[in-house]
This record gives C-alpha cells, structure tokens and sequence, in this order.
C-alpha cells in the first residue's frame, strides 16, 4: 500500500524540459510555376471548346470550375454556354448561371455585370436566364 506522504510528494515533483529544441522542419510541397490569370482563362476556354467535350465533361468542369474560390470570367462562361449549345443541354446552361449567381455572394454588383457581358452570347444562342424564366424566386 502506498502512503498518502508518497502520493504527497509525487504531486510536487517538476517535470523538466530537455535544454535543446529541435529546428522547425520546413517544407516545400510545390514546385509547379505559378499560372497567370491569362492562362487559366485560356486553360478553361480550351477545355470548354473542345469539340468532342461531352455532358459528363462539361458538368466535371464546370464543378470544378465552380469549386475555385472565384467567379469565372464571362469569356469561360461563354465558352461554357457555346459547349452547353453544341450538346443541346440547356438545362445546364441554366444551371451555370444559377451557379454564378450563387458565387457572387453578397457581392451584389458580379452577377449583373456577368449577365451584361453575357448579353449578346445568351440572345445568340437562344438561352434564358433564371430571372426570365421566373425560376430564381424558388
């Protein structure tokens, strides 16, 4: 049996620390070169153009695309509307503009100014958007 002037004295013992310190390791995990805006808007404008892009494509893209911490700009969403034409899916074309205005947030001013740029390219190829259709009250 144990004594409590043991147990005493275990609870006032110190505990003391070593008197080196490792050095923090640092590590580089990546080595890639840094892409420009300019390349990642033509990257996606690329990938979207791609005539033989099919649906599973186009939605992996633009999931991924919509994945980025940022609002595409309206040449990559162009690009997007044109692929979503060619598979005559306009259900996704909705889809992305719903997806936009989503990641506009509470940045009020993007989602006009998208649309507004889309403009031409939304007449051309015969889409609507969620405000005409009505389906952005829901």
């Amino acid at each position: 049996m144990i004594s409590a002037a043991v147990l005493r004295g275990i609870g006032t013992l110190t505990r003391t620390r070593a008197a080196f310190t490792a050095p923090l390791a640092v590590r580089c995990y990546s080595h890639a070169k840094v892409e420009t805006d300019e390349e990642f808007d033509s990257r996606w404008v690329t990938y979207f153009s791609k005539p033989d892009l099919d649906a599973w494509e186009l939605r992996k893209g633009m999931n991924t695309l919509i994945g980025y911490d940022l609002v595409p700009e309206p040449k990559i969403l162009d690009s997007a509307l044109r692929a979503c034409r060619r598979l005559d899916d306009l259900a996704s074309a909705i889809r992305i503009l719903e997806a936009i205005k989503d990641k506009s947030g509470p940045h009020k001013e993007i989602y006009p100014y998208v649309i507004q740029e889309l403009g031409p390219t939304l007449q051309e190829l015969g889409i609507s958007t969620p405000e005409e259709l009505g389906i952005d009250k829901v």
